[in-house]
């Protein structure tokens, strides 16, 4: 992997799906550079509608939360961009939580909305 690019994943949940994907349509040059990796129906969506190559992982309820959450543990996930609905009950809150808690314990870049998505990025294009 060449040193600038990096490993980001991209996540949302039902009520957020539309909106993962009209935040990443304009920056569809900038997150072809990095690493992508996603939950099912968000990759494939991601994959078909914007034509970015990314690597699909199970669906968050089905295991893809916990596939997120081993690549942080294992330090091989550079940053997360989930695009959390707020206002939904989640059936799998308890893999939610273990994926964000993951994410904060290992100090890994993470975003939950289009503000914190865009500083994300940034930094990742920002030269060390």
């Amino acid at each position: 992997m060449p040193a600038h690019q990096k490993s980001l994943a991209l996540v949302a949940h039902d009520g957020m799906k539309d909106a993962l994907i009209e935040w990443a349509r304009p920056r569809v040059a900038e997150l072809s550079k990095h690493r992508l990796f996603a939950t099912g129906t968000t990759g494939g969506r991601l994959h078909t509608e914007l034509g970015l190559d990314i690597t699909l992982l199970k669906s968050g309820p089905l295991g893809g939360d916990a596939q997120l959450g081993a690549m942080i543990a294992e330090e091989r996930l550079d940053g997360l961009v989930f695009f959390v609905d707020p206002l939904s009950a989640l059936p799998h809150d308890v893999d939610v939580k273990s994926l964000l808690r993951l994410a904060i314990l290992y100090d890994t870049n993470l975003a939950v909305n289009k503000t914190t998505a865009d500083a994300v990025l940034a930094h990742f294009d920002t030269p060390k």
